[in-house]
């Protein structure tokens, strides 16, 4: 009965409980009940089991194992992973949680639980939160270009099926925001998560609630059964524009998941068009305007002569008033209206279209003060940003200069000099000259402390040494090593130097050279230095370590692993029965000269 409840639960609950099983068999009924409690990781309830039989003196071996395993779940694996060689982590994380975390075996358990929300709550920091941001700045500039152009040419969306669907859809997704915007959390004010769904819906019905409502009700379908070419509908549909505030609460998502520098580039020329998109449409229509008023020396007036297409009047019953007819095409009249908006925002204009009545130029003189701001604030910004895409590379320049004036300055032999350029330059691709220790003195102890675990990941991973460290031993370790970059033909030690340090090889080949002959060959996964756990004595380097190719060594200095040892007594142990040293630097080989007599 205990087995086939056993094989229940770890089907259900998908873990490896048949490792305990193996090591300490279940005895009685308490070590099923224990077994039931561990399988649902219920902790809490697993305490009065194990600590009612504790105080009986009868606690079985199982559910000592049992209570060992609630209180470091990283021992079980680390003291019976000689039992079960590929132990991996079944635990499915969204592709987006994968990128973000450090996803290393011997990381600490370091995680930030999600806040716990009612079903219908959206995190505001999830995927689909964050797609559906990018589909609404879509619509956002769909809808920006679109009104202010049906506005300004009275383009009847009744007139086009197609245009009439897409509005629509439009207008629904947008409505869907809404609706998502009711059930979304969002960042207090003391910067907490809040998922309370009464607080969620005040907080928006405060903020954005009445302009997003404004712009997303379905005035396209109004004027489709509005036949009156200047019906009130057609102006109300202007209001969608305000959609465009939503915007700011876009841009600053968009640092998540793009290079700031070139999201807001790309921004920055999107409004700079986007603007220029809007002025044609007015000037459009004040050209429109002073053409229906009789005005025949406008822009429009001008345009249709040289085009060909002059306009003419006809008697409108309806209106009792001339009409207006003929004329350049809809997309002649825009185009050269986006090109004079554009020829006045980057420059004079060049007179080829210019502004002729009244009221053209009093609009050209309020665009020019416009454009004079717009083209001030938004190229500076873009040559701001291009200046810190750059600063890498004319870091990197200005690096290499010194480093030449430097050899200049100090007549360094010319081999000395191409090996310390050889050197910079294959550092600088290594590291993007960043500078680790400064990065990492930007955060608290315990992140420092997990940065340099996953830094050192490698070298944890691929030495048994270190297997049955605990996080702490783990993260006091990780704080103190160091890593090093060398180009080959570099002399990491010389004979007679102090041997201070123990050297992991990450990647790369090196090679030891004792009285002129090569003695030992070191590459990936290999150790060298001197066992200073065992003898506290500081020893001499029997040998030159020259690198082959270019290197990273990971390596941490004597008297830190002796203080991390002495505090660790437990892994000390471990350390020095576990720990293959590839190479000792401070043991000499002797060569025998082998005499064959005949």
């Amino acid at each position: 009965l205990g087995l086939c409840l056993h094989w229940y639960f770890c089907l259900l609950a998908e873990t490896p409980l048949w490792l305990l099983l193996q090591i300490a068999p279940i005895k009685n009924e308490r070590d099923l009940v224990v077994l039931f409690l561990l399988t649902f990781r219920d902790i809490t309830a697993l305490k009065q089991p194990i600590e009612s039989d504790d105080s009986k003196g009868g606690l079985s071996k199982f559910a000592k194992l049992a209570r060992s395993v609630t209180r470091s779940r990283s021992v079980l694996v680390s003291q019976f992973s000689s039992h079960l060689p590929n132990l991996k982590d079944t635990t499915k994380q969204s592709h987006l949680a994968h990128m973000m975390s450090l996803n290393a075996d011997v990381m600490p358990q370091y995680r930030q639980e999600a806040p716990k929300t009612p079903p219908h709550i959206l995190l505001h920091y999830c995927a689909f939160k964050a797609i559906w941001d990018w589909i609404i700045l879509c619509l956002t500039f769909y809808t920006a270009i679109m009104v202010p152009y049906n506005v300004a040419f009275k383009n009847k969306t009744s007139e086009d099926v197609s245009l009439l669907v897409v509005d629509s859809i439009v207008d629904v997704i947008f409505f869907i925001d809404i609706v998502l915007n009711f059930h979304t959390t969002f960042v207090g004010p003391g910067g907490e998560v809040v998922s309370d769904p009464k607080v969620i819906r005040m907080n928006y019905l405060k903020s954005w609630f009445i302009i997003d409502l404004l712009s997303c009700l379905p005035y396209d379908v109004f004027n489709a059964f509005d036949h009156d070419e200047d019906g009130i509908g057609s102006l109300f549909s202007a209001l969608k524009v305000v959609r465009l505030l939503r915007l700011g609460r876009v841009v600053r998502k968009l640092d998540r998941y793009l290079e700031y520098g070139a999201a807001m580039l790309i921004l920055l020329l999107c409004f700079y068009m986007l603007v220029a998109h809007w002025l044609a449409c007015i000037w459009y229509s004040i050209g429109r305007s002073d053409a229906d008023n009789g005005v025949q020396y406008s822009w429009l007036w001008k345009l249709a002569n040289v085009t060909q297409s002059p306009y003419s009047y006809i008697w409108s019953n309806e209106t009792n008033s001339p009409e207006l007819v003929h004329g350049p095409t809809r997309k002649t009249m825009y185009v050269t209206a986006l090109y004079f908006t554009m020829t006045c925002m980057t420059s004079v204009g060049f007179g080829n279209v210019a502004a002729e009545t009244d009221n053209e130029k009093i609009f050209t003189i309020c665009m020019m003060i416009i454009a004079a701001l717009l083209y001030a604030t938004i190229f500076g910004h873009v040559t701001t940003i291009i200046q810190q895409m750059t600063s890498a590379t004319a870091k990197y320049h200005d690096m290499l200069n010194n480093v030449r004036e430097f050899m200049k300055l100090h007549e360094v032999p010319k081999a000395l000099s191409e090996r310390v350029m050889d050197y910079v330059v294959s550092t600088w691709a290594m590291t993007k000259g960043l500078d680790t220790d400064k990065v990492l003195n930007y955060c608290p102890k315990d992140m420092k402390a997990d940065i340099c675990v996953h830094l050192n990941r490698k070298v944890f991973n691929e030495h048994p040494a270190f297997r049955l460290a605990s996080d702490g031993c783990l993260r006091a370790l990780a704080m103190h090593f160091t890593m090093s970059h060398s180009a080959p033909g570099d002399l990491l030690y010389h004979t007679g130097e102090s041997i201070d340090s123990l050297c992991f090889i990450v990647t790369g080949s090196l090679e030891v050279i004792q009285d002129d002959e090569v003695v030992a060959i070191l590459g990936k996964g290999d150790v060298f230095g001197d066992s200073f756990w065992k003898d506290n004595a500081i020893g001499q380097s029997a040998a030159n370590v020259r690198a082959l190719t270019y290197c990273d060594l990971h390596t941490i200095k004597r008297d830190k692993l002796l203080e991390v040892l002495d505090f660790y007594q437990a892994f000390a142990n471990s350390f020095a029965r576990n720990l293959i040293l590839t190479y000792n630097l401070r043991h000499r080989v002797y060569f025998y000269k082998l005499i064959n007599n005949k």
